[in-house]
Parts: structure tokens; sequence; C-alpha cells
């Protein structure tokens, strides 16, 4: 105690530094709703303002200077008054919780803390009549602070609100998040528990200390729920990213097979086509031990891997028999028209390397470019396999489905010359599984 007696002043001047200090700090919370942002404010300047006007009033006590004259009275009074207003605006802190914050989902301010608020009204009015009749303290003739017979009066009204405050976190406790009921109890009570170590040491102020201290803590429930906030910011984000996300690939999803769906309805023979070959596309990755994302890749580019045929007289596609020649031309000639069609989706370049090359050979006699062995795009060498595969298994205008055993027999025919042996074998697996 003689500790604080000695360095009270300093004390006060440092919390009252670092009340202002958290003022600022907490106007420039962005992240802070606006009315909590006020109260917090208030209540750091009014606990600024208390330690502010008692430490003049320990100052100028025993100057007996006009100067000293009123600062002793006008620090003494401010003392009082910041007193009831500290915990005037820590009943608004509460009631910002249950109401605007919804902590706690109070409609209304509850009956306890508008019973506070009376309490505060009548403290006020007691502390102004006290300045004109020594109801709480008087000065002698050196201008030294006397306590008044009913000077006990004066912690009545500030101890009245802090009951009533507690006794409504107390009434919300399980509507509350526990920590900050229990927080709040604690601090709350603190100034009411230090005004008995005031009443036993005259001099030291014990109250206004703790009660500058407990406003500082307040500013830590506001970091708290700004760092909540942030928080639940961060989740809502990550959330409506991941719902984009998803939407963004449901719409390329039902974008691309729509456009097969459009692909194959030019040709009545080939009817599912485009779907079947991105599920065959898709097992032979699968089987090869492709990752999920790769698998999908080859699945999409499988089913817009005839997309050119759109460009394609629907008399050709559709005509019973054999092509000619020029007609042959101008099939094969999808391959490089759907090329230049999903080259300008610069997301998926995938799309257009399976359009390009699907008809390349393995022993590069395949179109439109020649390419040889693994020159051609891994993804082209795997839809080649499928696309071979449903071609020999579905109906065309020349012929009927061709029989399991032959179509393996073409499969490994082809194997090094047509396809990829590496896929062929993949498919004739798949084949046995089926």
């Amino acid at each position: 105690m003689n500790f604080l007696l000695e360095y009270q002043l300093d004390i006060m001047m440092f919390m009252c530094g670092m009340c202002g200090i958290l003022a600022v700090m907490t106007l420039l919370a962005g992240s802070l709703p606006r009315k909590t942002k006020i109260i917090l404010t208030s209540m750091e300047i009014s606990a600024m303002l208390l330690l502010l006007f008692d430490r003049f009033s320990y100052i100028f006590r025993g100057d007996t200077s006009t100067l000293g004259f009123w600062m002793v009275r006008v620090g003494n009074g401010m003392v009082y008054l910041m007193s009831l207003v500290i915990p005037f605006f820590v009943t608004r802190y509460l009631e910002d919780i249950y109401i605007n914050i919804n902590e706690a989902k109070v409609k209304s301010t509850p009956k306890m803390l508008v019973a506070a608020d009376v309490v505060f009204a009548v403290g006020v009015v007691l502390v102004i009549v006290s300045q004109f009749t020594g109801l709480y303290y008087t000065f002698d003739a050196e201008n030294n602070y006397q306590r008044a017979p009913l000077n006990m009066l004066c912690y009545a009204a500030p101890l009245i609100m802090v009951v009533l405050q507690e006794w409504s976190i107390i009434k919300h406790y399980k509507k509350i998040k526990r920590s900050l009921a229990n927080s709040m109890i604690v601090f709350i009570a603190l100034p009411m528990l230090s005004s008995v170590l005031q009443f036993f040491f005259y001099g030291v102020s014990i109250i206004n200390m703790v009660t500058a201290l407990v406003v500082c803590v307040f500013f830590s429930y506001a970091l708290n729920y700004i760092s909540e906030a942030a928080e639940r910011a961060k989740e809502h984000e990550l959330e409506f990213y991941k719902e984009a996300q998803k939407k963004e690939a449901a719409m390329f999803v039902q974008t691309t097979e729509a456009l097969a769906n459009a692909i194959d309805a030019k040709d009545r023979y080939t009817r599912g086509h485009s779907t079947r070959v991105a599920l065959y596309a898709k097992k032979i990755a699968e089987k090869e031990g492709f990752d999920e994302k790769e698998c999908d890749h080859i699945y999409f580019a499988g089913l817009l891997h005839d997309i050119g045929k759109i460009g394609i007289r629907y008399e050709i596609i559709n005509k019973p028999g054999r092509l000619t020649d020029d007609e042959f031309d101008r099939i094969k000639a999808h391959s490089e028209l759907g090329n230049k069609i999903l080259s300008s989706i610069k997301q998926a370049p995938f799309l257009s390397v399976g359009a390009h090359y699907h008809h390349e050979r393995y022993d590069g006699t395949g179109y439109p470019d020649g390419l040889k062995g693994e020159e051609i795009p891994q993804i082209a060498r795997i839809i080649s396999v499928a696309d071979a595969y449903d071609a020999m298994t579905s109906i065309r205008s020349y012929r009927e489905p061709l029989k399991k055993e032959k179509v393996r027999e073409e499969l490994k025919k082809g194997m090094g010359t047509q396809f990829d042996p590496e896929y062929a074998r993949a498919m004739l697996e798949i084949m046995d599984e089926e």
C-alpha cells in the first residue's frame, strides 16, 4: 500500500494514457458495430477523465490559490460523476450484448438495466446536490478534502447499479456465451469489491484505478468480438466460394452435356455416342491410376470430342452407306473445327486437345497432323481407344454392332498401330470386368 501511496499519481497518469490510446484504437476498429464502438469509446474516455480529475484533485490538494481552489472542487466533483457515468456505459454495453449483438437474443432491455438507469439518474442528482451542500465531502481552510458523515452514501448508487447489472447477467446466463458471462460477472464485481478496501485505505484511489483497469478489460472483449467477426466472415467467404465453385462446376457439367447431346442429335445412328465415349475414356483413366481431377478432364474432353461435327452438313453425317472421298474429307475436318470452337475456352485447354487429336494414330498415319506415338497428347490417345470401342459396339448406317470377340480382336490388332498399347490393354481389361 505504501507503494501505491508513493506512486499512485504516476500510475494514474499511465492508466490515463492507456485509456486514451484504447479509445482511439476502438474508434479505428472497423469490424466493430457502430453502437458498440460508441459505447466502448465513451467508457474509455470516462475512465480517462476519472483518473485525470482524480490526479488533479490530489495534485492541488492543500493549494489555497484560486487555481487550487477550483481544481480541487472540479476534480472531486468530476470523480464522483465519472464513478456513475462508467457503470452507466457498462449498462449500455450489456444492453448492446443482449439486443444488438444478439448474444442473448433478448427482444427488449431487461428490467434490471432499466432500474440501473433510474439509480444512475438519482445518483447524478445527489452528486450535484453534494456540490452545494457538503453531503458527501467538505474542504477545510487549507483546501484539503474531508469526508462528510454521509460520505458512504456516494457508493450506494454505483453499488446498486453493479448489483443490478450482475443480476441481469445471472438471469440471462444460459443465453449468453458462458466465457463472456463468467468474465463479465467477475470484472463488473471488481470495483464493488475494491470499495471495501477503499473504505479502509483513505488517500489511495483504489476504486478509480480498478475501475479504469476493468474498462481496459472491456476492450479485450471488443478484440475478441473482432476476432470472432473476422473468423465468421472468413467462414462465410469460404462457404460462399465453395458454393460458387459447386454452381460453376454444375453449370460446366450441364453445359458440356447439353453440347454433347446437341452433337449426337445430328446423327440418328450415334445417339449417346459422346456420353459413352466420355464414360469409357474416364474408366480407362481410372484403370491407369489417374487422379480424380485428371479423370474429370478426360471425361469432359470425351463429351466434346466430336463437337466439330456441328459444322458438318446433316446429309453427310446421316448418309447411308459408304462416304465418297470428298465427303470423308469433310467429315475429317471436324477435328480441326472442334479445336477452333473449343480453343477459346482458356480455362479448360484440355477440351480442344481432345477434339483436335482424337483421330491421330499411334503409328503416325492419322489426321489432322499425322502425330506419332507419344507426340499425340495423352487425353487424345485415351479418347481414341474409347471412341473406336464405342464405334465398334454401336449401330452404324452401314453395319450392325460388332460381336465382343471381334471387338477384342480389333483392339489387339490396333495396339501399336491405331492405338496406344497401354490404353488399348486397359480397355480390354474393362471389357473383361464388364
